[in-house]
């Protein structure tokens, strides 16, 4: 088993699917460092292999919210805090991960698109330790952030594609009305 293992993602909702990849990173190792990308719009930026990941409608909760997010639900999934670290991860600017996490860490993801590749090339252009977890077509892919959001702004049920502590805090928050105000917006700016 590794000492140290990273691993990655927005989590602009974290769905029960976040959480399967987060617990096999895990699997992997005794401590994971989990990188929250886009942290803020000044660590984000857009990428051709997947455009409009870094616009507002696409990252509607705050680092905070998505930090806390994941700390609730791995300890409700049986991992002990202690087990893992929650820190910002700016994908987009490999020269700055020596900022946020252990570079000889080994380097989790999982592959379903194009972006999933450019991840993995931002990776190895640092000369960091990588393991593919899994690389499966983009229809395998399962839950996705994009639906969970739909879901939420059409008023339809979403909170069982969540673990219970993240439909806790996200009706707390109350972002399903927050998506819903950010798309009445966008439409009257359209107008």
């Amino acid at each position: 088993m590794t000492e140290v293992g990273v691993i990655h993602g927005r989590f602009q909702g974290l769905h029960n699917d976040h959480l399967t990849y987060l617990l096999a990173g895990k699997a992997r190792c005794s401590h994971l460092v989990v990188g929250i990308t886009n942290p803020d719009p000044t660590l984000a930026k857009e990428d051709q292999a997947d455009p409009g990941r870094s616009g507002r409608a696409r990252n509607p909760l705050t680092y905070f919210e998505r930090y806390t997010l994941i700390r609730a639900a791995l300890v409700e999934a049986g991992t002990p805090w202690e087990d893992f670290s929650v820190v910002p991860l700016p994908i987009n600017f490999p020269d700055l991960y020596r900022y946020y996490v252990p570079l000889e860490a080994v380097f989790y993801l999982t592959i379903y698109d194009a972006w999933g590749r450019r991840k993995l090339e931002f990776f190895r252009s640092q000369g960091l330790k990588t393991e593919v977890m899994w690389d499966r077509p983009p229809s395998e892919k399962g839950i996705t952030g994009s639906e969970l959001r739909r879901r939420m702004i059409a008023g339809r049920p979403w909170e069982d594609m969540v673990p219970p502590s993240s439909a806790a805090l996200m009706t707390r928050w109350r972002v399903p009305e927050r998506l819903r105000q950010m798309r009445d917006r966008a439409d009257s700016a359209g107008q």
